[in-house]
């Protein structure tokens, strides 16, 4: 029986390592050259992508554990866990949690759902899906400043054409950009209205990809709308709600903007306060750069909890056949 030596051995793994690397480098069939080429294409994209995403997330991870840090020269003297131990403590953190929790619960599901009778209703449409599809994506490519300033004057208390049509049914003037349990519905609203194109198109996508077969086989079966809604349409729309509700809930959990162009701050007694916002009043008002990235990094570490359990879920639920 023939030995194998130490020597073959590390050969051996030797080239099988470097035949996975040039598979990996290397698409089939292509020569150093070409491969070069293409990644001097993708090199503008890939400098833009270390310099302001890769290299800042390892930096907040460097400046979460900065204990002592100099806000004016970005020097850290000291380290520990003292920013994690203080936000993970912080009232006003568990409370922006909470806010942030809530919004989140109020806008994917109403999005989700509200953009899916819209998108039936363009698919429906024999003619102009273009054009209604053109006209509820606008709000998706519209300023937050500018839908902001629209809401603004909606939800105006005296002059607000939102208390003006609740006056029709007798209902009284509400605060809802100053009272502080009007103040996360009103949020809600807005992000849910400037949501709804993203999620009509993708949704109008998804539902123009179904074989039309399967609605006739089903109707030859005896099944009613209702019926071919729930057994043809949402199995086959389920990658696209999956997909959308991931993105959804990152985007819902990651909200700033609007807040800040709403509100002009976290709302009435801290009423909108998010965890983003909690992250910015640490950075830019208290100057405390590395409890804000311990806030953005406990925030990270949230969404990718919660987005491993939507996957585990959708590995369930999701017909990809």
């Amino acid at each position: 029986m023939k030995e194998t030596t130490p020597l073959a051995n590390k050969e051996s793994f030797t080239s099988k390592f470097s035949k996975k690397l040039r598979n990996a480098i290397f698409v089939d069939g292509a020569t150093l050259k070409s491969t070069a080429k293409a990644y001097l294409y993708l090199l503008p994209a890939l400098i833009i992508i270390v310099v302001f995403s890769i290299y800042p997330i390892f930096r907040s991870l460097q400046l979460a554990f900065y204990t002592d840090f100099n806000f004016f020269t970005r020097e850290g003297f000291e380290t520990g866990t003292d920013n994690f131990t203080y936000v993970l403590n912080s009232q006003t953190f568990h409370l922006s949690l909470r806010n942030t929790i809530t919004f989140v619960i109020g806008v994917v599901p109403l999005t989700i759902i509200i953009s899916l009778m819209i998108a039936l209703a363009i698919h429906s449409v024999a003619k102009g899906t273009a054009f209604f599809r053109s006209i509820y994506f606008l709000p998706h490519i519209t300023s937050t400043i500018a839908i902001a300033t629209v809401f603004q004057w909606i939800f105006h208390t005296q002059s607000g054409i939102l208390n003006y049509i609740l006056s029709w049914f007798g209902i009284d003037p509400i605060a809802w950009l100053g009272h502080p349990d009007w103040a996360m519905p009103a949020l809600i609203i807005m992000s849910v209205w400037s949501n709804l194109g993203f999620g009509t198109v993708l949704l109008l996508a998804g539902l123009q990809t179904i074989d039309k077969g399967l609605y006739l086989a089903a109707k030859v079966d005896g099944a009613g709308k209702w019926h071919r809604f729930t057994t043809v349409t949402l199995p086959m729309l389920s990658p696209t709600i999956f997909f959308l509700s991931i993105t959804s809930v990152i985007g819902s959990f990651r909200i700033f903007g609007q807040i800040f162009a709403l509100f002009r701050g976290p709302g009435t007694a801290n009423s909108a306060l998010t965890v983003v916002y909690f992250i910015y009043q640490q950075f830019w008002e208290v100057r405390n750069i590395p409890r804000a990235s311990a806030a953005a990094l406990v925030l990270f570490a949230i969404i990718f909890a919660i987005t491993l359990v939507q996957m585990a879920v959708g590995k369930k639920l999701v017909h990809y056949k």
